[in-house]
């Protein structure tokens, strides 16, 4: 009787046990960071496929999304605090209800263009300055085994894909790499969108090859992203594999490890 007893005073412990680390975890999750695993590549080179980070979430205070599955009773945002011009941030798409990671490129009240691969802020064009080509090999990435667009294509399989890159300087002196593939596609040449207030503009850093606001909602895109949408602000990578699994640790990137993210 006694060893049954002290069984199930294991059992009832390891019970509490988990419970009080799912708790905790999901607290730490809901207010301060927030695991994300870079699925695609629409931010090359500034993020690769694979690359794992934290999102800050007490960067830009808290909203519904805040909470896994957008849980939390919070109308509009609660310790708000404004997103700033170049930061990387991940938000909430506004109908997919999936999480976007992109570059806030427009504050509300800016214009936003983009003519013939330059983009324009409040119709001047930012400083642009010419960097060594990103090259990669043309094979199938991460787990969704996505192949990337190349400048030189036709490329075959295992062949080198090279993309044009350069130096972005933004109005408040915030400068990163974009990549380049086209300047003559639809997202090379936009009409002007002007934010509204309480929204941002944002833009993948590999141009031409990024779901952002330039394709505006009704027409399948993310267009202007409300500021409750925005879930946290990513400042490091933590950890970064280039294979289809974590456990292929052969494919990891030692030299993306605890690299701040510009």
């Amino acid at each position: 009787m006694a060893d049954k007893t002290k069984s199930q005073n294991g059992i009832i412990e390891t019970i509490k046990t988990v419970f009080w680390a799912l708790l905790i975890a999901g607290v730490f999750r809901t207010l301060f960071f927030q695991p994300f695993w870079i699925p695609s590549g629409s931010m090359k080179d500034t993020l690769l496929i694979g690359d794992f980070l934290f999102v800050n979430k007490m960067a830009y205070g808290y909203s519904r999304y805040s909470c896994p599955f957008a849980a939390c009773p919070i109308s509009g945002r609660i310790l708000a605090h404004d997103p700033k011009r170049g930061d990387v941030v991940v938000f909430r798409h506004p109908t997919k209800g999936v999480d976007f990671i992109k570059r806030v490129i427009g504050l509300p009240g800016d214009r936003i263009q983009v003519r013939e691969g330059v983009l324009y802020i409040n119709d001047k064009a930012v400083k642009l300055e010419n960097a060594p080509d990103f090259t990669e090999i043309k094979e199938q990435q991460g787990p969704q085994g996505l192949v990337p667009r190349c400048a030189n294509d036709p490329v075959g399989q295992g062949g080198t894909c090279v993309k044009e890159r350069q130096r972005e300087t933004l109005p408040n002196g915030v400068t990163h790499d974009i990549l380049n593939i086209t300047d003559q596609g639809f997202l090379d040449n936009t009409e002007v969108f002007t934010v509204p207030e309480g929204e941002y503009f944002f833009m993948g850093d590999n141009r031409d090859n990024s779901e952002d606001s330039r394709v505006p909602l009704r027409a399948g895109g993310v267009g202007f992203v409300p500021a409750e949408y925005l879930v946290g602000r990513a400042d490091r990578i933590m950890f970064s594999s280039a294979g289809r699994s974590l456990f292929f640790f052969w494919t990891w990137r030692p030299d993306r490890f605890f690299k701040a993210i510009e």
